[in-house]
């Protein structure tokens, strides 16, 4: 089977004033349809970067990113973006901010009763029944970021993008979420890119790790995570093969944790 997404010695360059930041340098990867990846990394080592490639909102410098078997040209409409900020419209209720991809896609064919109905079984399946009128402002961080995933969801995008969707929330509340997230997944077909800093994090989640080097990023490893699923995001950190991705990991983390950034 083709991999869904393909990253082919992929380099990029920002300029700030006459500065040029080297953001990734060679990076080439595949992703399988289907998988849950997660890329690991130090801050400013490209992740978010391997992102907005993926999503259309920037070109590589070199190299070319493939989705499809077809190179990105312009926003890619097959995939959803889950930024850091839950960016929800705080004008718009629950319910009319999961219905707002419908109207900023180019090809909005959607019958406005199905529309409906669509985000109707979003807010059930992350939990939000009973809120469907309220407005961000009367939400919870957690009820928020459920909120903005059933926004991601629910035009049925072939690939979920995420970009430290958990970072500022509490422990308590990250568990829970990485469980509802893994249980929105699980069985369904999609394909998941998730960045993050957290190494505890990418093995309870993922089917396989990335781990990124300091600027310029480039891949330092790719790990396979060979846990049982359905997985229990609490229970699956006590499993003894689970100590021994995490030592792997951190080994490839550890390489480079004290090197200066390339600027």
């Amino acid at each position: 089977m083709a991999p869904i997404l393909e990253y082919r010695d992929v380099s990029k360059v920002f300029f700030k004033g006459d500065t040029r930041i080297h953001a990734l340098r060679n990076v080439t990867a595949q992703v399988e349809e289907g998988e849950l990846l997660a890329i690991v990394g130090p801050s400013g080592c490209g992740k978010s970067t391997l992102l907005n490639l993926t999503a259309g909102l920037m070109e590589p410098g070199v190299g070319s990113v493939l989705y499809g078997g077809k190179p990105i040209e312009g926003v890619n409409t097959r995939v959803s973006y889950v930024t850091q900020r839950d960016n929800l419209l705080p004008w718009r209720t629950v319910e009319d901010n999961i219905l707002l991809p419908f109207e900023l896609r180019q090809r909005s064919g959607t019958p406005m009763a199905e529309r409906r109905e669509r985000a109707r079984r979003q807010i059930e399946m992350v939990g939000l029944k009973g809120f469907e009128k309220h407005y961000p402002a009367e939400l919870s961080g957690g009820m928020r970021k459920r909120a903005q995933l059933a926004r991601s969801l629910v035009y049925d995008p072939d690939v979920l993008l995420m970009d430290e969707p958990f970072g500022a929330l509490d422990a308590q509340l990250r568990l829970m979420l990485q469980a509802e997230l893994l249980k929105t997944w699980e069985g369904s077909g999609k394909t998941l890119i998730f960045v993050t800093h957290d190494l505890t994090e990418a093995i309870s989640l993922a089917d396989r790790v990335i781990v990124m080097s300091t600027r310029p990023g480039r891949i330092r490893a790719i790990e396979k995570i060979d846990l049982p699923r359905p997985r229990d995001v609490f229970a699956i950190r006590f499993n003894p093969e689970f100590g021994r991705y995490f030592e792997t990991l951190w080994a490839a983390l550890r390489e480079d944790m004290h090197e200066g950034a390339d600027v």
